[in-house]
């Protein structure tokens, strides 16, 4: 099978989730071809992408006069409107677009959503949310949730840790985490080691099950 990573890519729903994705492809030196029904969206956004048309992405005649049929890749980001939604990714079967990332309101819309053929399924708002959930309490500088169960934190260390070699403070037989990576000051992260040594005002990245790195961090 050919390489498919950076095949060009048709997104359609052009709202902040749409244009941010369409945005940052571009930027990324992806060729993309955007769509929306509104004019005046597509008119604002004519000066940022490459390829960007106003049509009705609910008709199948449309989409396959945009050649949308043609691509391996498609972005569903309609969102408010889930019987648009529904509609437009349910032609991917009859279009033959072999990947299809579809933008979720609700998990009921989801599961619509994977079974008129959605290949990826995604909740921006629910995600973010949960995002946030945890930088809010003040502990954490980003997180990252990259499966169910598992995810990503960046934090400065708990106090215990400093000082004493990574490998002697037992972090991942007592909290089931690993450090993987350390940074100090302005300097660029480092992949962390045995004999690595934090200091307090260190950023480390650790990854681990979410339930792990919240008592980890309740540590700190």
């Amino acid at each position: 099978m050919a390489d498919q990573r950076n095949e060009p890519v048709v997104v359609i729903g052009l709202g902040r989730f749409g244009t941010a994705i369409a945005s940052e492809l571009t930027r990324r030196g992806t060729e993309v071809l955007a769509i929306d029904e509104s004019v005046k969206v597509v008119q604002g956004l004519s000066g940022h992408l490459t390829q960007v048309v106003a049509a009705d992405c609910t008709d199948i005649a449309t989409l396959r006069e945009l050649g949308v049929d043609e691509f391996y890749r498609a972005v569903v980001a309609v969102g408010t409107d889930i019987e648009a939604s529904i509609l437009i990714t349910s032609s991917r079967v009859e279009l033959e677009v072999e990947d299809v990332w579809a933008k979720a309101i609700t998990s009921h819309h989801g599961r619509i959503l994977e079974r008129v053929g959605a290949t990826h399924v995604v909740f921006p708002e629910r995600e973010a949310g949960e995002r946030v959930a945890h930088l809010v309490s003040g502990q954490l500088l980003d997180y990252l949730q990259v499966d169910d169960d598992f995810a990503i934190a960046k934090i400065h260390p708990p106090h215990y840790v400093v000082g004493l070699p990574l490998g002697q403070t037992k972090i991942r037989s007592k909290f089931g985490i690993t450090v993987v990576a350390v940074k100090s000051g302005d300097e660029p992260f480092t992949y962390a080691a045995a004999d690595t040594e934090l200091a307090y005002d260190d950023t480390i990245l650790v990854t681990g099950r979410v339930n792990d790195i919240d008592r980890f961090v309740g540590m700190t």
